[in-house]
């Protein structure tokens, strides 16, 4: 496959092999949300002390939800003093439509900040109208925030504003007449088949760490796997006589998707000749272990992924996602359909997804130009 753009951030099997015929065919983190009370302090336009954090620009799921009582705990009329328990009732919202902790701090955060800026200003909820938005969005940019950046607080804020109408909080979403900024169009990066390879096999299979190493990122490639999902994975989750591997995906969504021969035979030494030397514990079911045996981080994918791109002289860095993007392209290079790859890839729209016809486009386009003599 020809170069695509250096920019990063963006089930039918393929009928052409890939390289080495690596056909690419969370544990839910328990949360135990901070029960204790805080120190009160009176913000303005409320006076829930245990929102306080939330108002400050800090996290929302730090915020003492009750996610087993919902609603019931944080009534309308607690929401309607003001900012704190709005905020409470939105995350428990998130909490009940199973989305990811990582997802609700980011919420958190956003919501965070403009809450503190409306509270500057004595703007409570109820009182949110477009042009307040437009002048939140218009303070956003002045200080320099970027297109991407603003379009994702709004999208935090149209959220918000949502949940509290669905509640009779608000009469209407405000956010839904603001306009998100265009954002600039960038392609993912995109790994050759034969750059894939070289990568994949300057990982040697000797020690337990190489092994583990070398299990991780076959099966990254060969699932189109998240750096999330693959250090959520549990032993019990790769299926062997199935080929596949069982994936908690985002929003808890569960999926299977096919392994190649080279990433299951992968695993498996890793299994036999790896996992053992690291497990400390031997009731851990995670599947992926650092050389402490306690489960892998992302950002420990990220921090070994580096260290083989650098051993077989890779070009421009790659990420987790670069493997994952990689094996989206390919598999439509060889012949699969979009719908087959959304599935495997667990995109909830398939206008995620089409991001890789434009990839190939592209990659079309590049090989036009330099080999035409009249291009």
């Amino acid at each position: 496959m020809g170069g695509v753009a250096k920019d990063q951030r963006a089930d039918e099997d393929p009928p052409l092999p890939l390289a080495h015929h690596r056909v690419p065919h969370r544990r839910r983190v328990a949360r135990a949300l901070d029960p204790q009370p805080r120190a009160r302090r009176e913000p303005v336009g409320g006076s829930d002390a245990r929102g306080d954090e939330l108002v400050l620009g800090g996290d929302v799921t730090r915020a003492g939800v009750d996610e087993e009582q919902g609603h019931a705990a944080h009534g309308t009329a607690g929401v309607a003093a003001g900012w704190p328990s709005a905020l409470r009732l939105f995350d428990a919202d998130l909490a009940r439509r199973g989305m990811a902790e990582k997802t609700r701090r980011a919420y958190g955060i956003d919501l965070g900040q403009f809450s503190a800026w409306c509270q500057a200003r004595s703007i409570l909820p109820a009182a949110v109208t477009v042009r307040v938005l437009r002048r939140y969005a218009q303070s956003l940019g002045e200080g320099k925030a970027g297109p991407a950046t603003v379009a994702r607080k709004l999208a935090a804020i149209r959220g918000f504003f949502g949940v509290l109408r669905a509640h009779q909080i608000v009469p209407a979403n405000p956010a839904e007449l603001i306009p998100s900024p265009k954002r600039g169009s960038k392609l993912p990066r995109v790994l050759r088949a034969a750059e894939l390879a070289r990568l994949l096999d300057a990982i040697p299979a000797s020690t337990p760490l190489e092994l583990r190493d070398r299990a991780l990122f076959e099966l990254a490639y060969a699932c189109g796997l998240r750096a999330a999902e693959l250090v959520d994975l549990d032993v019990a989750m790769v299926d062997f006589d199935a080929e596949q591997v069982r994936v908690e995906g985002k929003g808890t969504k569960t999926r299977f998707v096919p392994a190649g021969e080279a990433a299951l035979a992968a695993v498996a030494r890793y299994q036999t000749r790896g996992r053992t030397a690291l497990a400390s514990d031997p009731e851990e079911r995670a599947l992926f272990l650092s050389k402490t045996g306690r489960r892998l981080s992302t950002s420990d994918v990220r921090r070994r992924l580096a260290v083989w791109t650098r051993a077989a002289a890779v070009q421009g860095g790659v990420s987790p996602h670069a493997l994952r993007h990689s094996f989206a392209t390919h598999l439509l290079d060889g012949g699969a359909d979009l719908r087959a790859i959304q599935e495997l890839l667990g995109h909830a729209s398939i206008s995620t997804t089409q991001i890789y016809t434009r990839v190939e486009s592209a990659r079309l386009k590049s090989a036009y130009r330099q080999a035409h003599p009249r291009a």
